[in-house]
């Protein structure tokens, strides 16, 4: 389960800078808008599948509101999943 879950959490923070530092700016600046249909889908998938790995994850591990509030806040901040990978789901897998 946790190796799922650090995998998505890393998948998710790559989909979210992809989509808005490379194909947001390929779409407006250079009228290309067909990378950021297909990326901005896999962002979505991987966002839902993130919220519920961290809510399945949080549960599993019992851990505190303030915990999870935090992986589920990572979900809606750049660079923040992988905050949260290197802050509690790498020591969780020790």
């Amino acid at each position: 389960m946790l190796k799922i879950f650090r995998t998505v959490a890393i998948l998710e923070g790559i989909s979210y800078l992809a989509l808005f530092a490379v194909t947001m700016p390929l779409k407006y600046l250079a009228d290309i808008p067909m990378p950021n249909k297909y990326v901005g889908y896999a962002h979505g998938v991987l966002f839902i599948a993130y919220i519920i790995l961290a809510i399945v994850f949080w549960a599993e591990k019992k851990w505190s509101i303030k915990k999870g509030i935090i992986l589920l806040l990572a979900s809606l901040l750049p660079f923040a999943t992988f905050y949260v990978d290197k802050k509690y789901l790498k020591p969780a897998e020790r």
